[in-house]
């Protein structure tokens, strides 16, 4: 018995090496649409549209996420600082209007927004917003330096202590990852913002990490602004593969201030927030 538990160990170990060192991302296309410092991403819930939020321009962008051409927009006539979006299960959308100190929320018909509500409550500059599958929407308030937590649109629970949070993703067993971004780490958080566990910037060299999503086996691709780089961690905390050449730059794989990440299956999309485009990459373990 013990030696088939020593057997099956070691062929876990050998699996996550040969995981390591064969994960590829492949440059596929470069957007062409004029932006102004995108930051997240979101695919809409059918999968057809890819939302940008295009900060410069103080609006939501819409892409088509093969071609990365414009498809529409919304939001420029009363957003402001726009910097993260996510849906709820009825397909509303949640904006981050990050300079008006709110959370706007849309009815979406098609490409059409409608402004039906929002939430401020305890939040200064929202960044971060993550609907639960538990019902609670999530909102990450980068100058109040705090997470706090909405039900029906009260506040049901709060995180402080932070230093300018930005981008909060679900984990698959319904954790929550979040960028503390001053404090050069990484936090996964309970539903109940209880602190599980901390990717710092010792192991990771973290600096201004931003936005994040997660892969359906668990990988984390963190855009960490400030090395210029995209980096990949897997569920036990191995660094599996860094995009980037560490230095601000244009170009294949490489990236000035990345900030936002939005992945489906085998496809990749980032904002190369610096140089103002979206790029879309594809994903292998070959």
């Amino acid at each position: 018995m013990k030696l088939r538990l020593c057997i099956l160990i070691i062929i876990g170990l050998l699996q996550s090496v040969a995981f390591a060192e064969s994960i590829q991302a492949r440059f596929a296309l470069a957007s062409k649409v004029a932006l102004s410092n995108p930051h997240d991403l979101k695919l809409s819930p059918d999968g057809k549209y890819l939302l940008v939020s295009d900060v410069g321009n103080n609006r939501v962008t819409i892409l088509d996420p093969d071609s990365l051409q414009l498809v529409s927009q919304f939001g420029a006539d009363h957003q402001s600082g726009t910097h993260d979006i996510d849906f709820d299960a009825q397909g509303r959308a949640y904006v981050a209007d990050t300079h008006n100190n709110r959370v706007t929320i849309y009815q979406m018909n098609g490409l059409e927004a409608s402004l039906v509500g929002e939430l401020n409550a305890r939040i200064r500059g929202p960044e971060g917003v993550l609907i639960h599958p538990n019902g609670q929407v999530y909102v990450a308030g980068a100058w109040s330096g705090n997470v706090v937590a909405y039900a029906d649109g009260r506040v049901v629970g709060e995180l402080k202590g932070l230093s300018s949070p930005h981008d909060l993703a679900l984990a698959a067993d319904g954790n929550i990852w979040l960028a503390d971004a001053g404090n050069d780490r990484v936090l996964l958080l309970s539903p109940e913002l209880e602190i599980r566990r901390e990717l710092g910037r010792d192991s990771y060299d973290f600096n201004g990490v931003r936005y994040l999503d997660v892969r359906e086996d668990g990988t984390l691709i963190a855009a960490d602004k400030y090395t210029h780089n995209i980096k990949f961690i897997d569920p036990d905390g191995e660094l599996l593969l860094v995009l980037g050449s560490g230095k601000p730059e244009i170009g294949v794989n490489k990236f000035t201030t990345p900030e936002g990440v939005e992945v489906d299956g085998n496809t990749l999309w980032l904002s190369d927030s610096g140089n103002d485009r979206v790029v879309k990459y594809i994903l292998s373990n070959d």
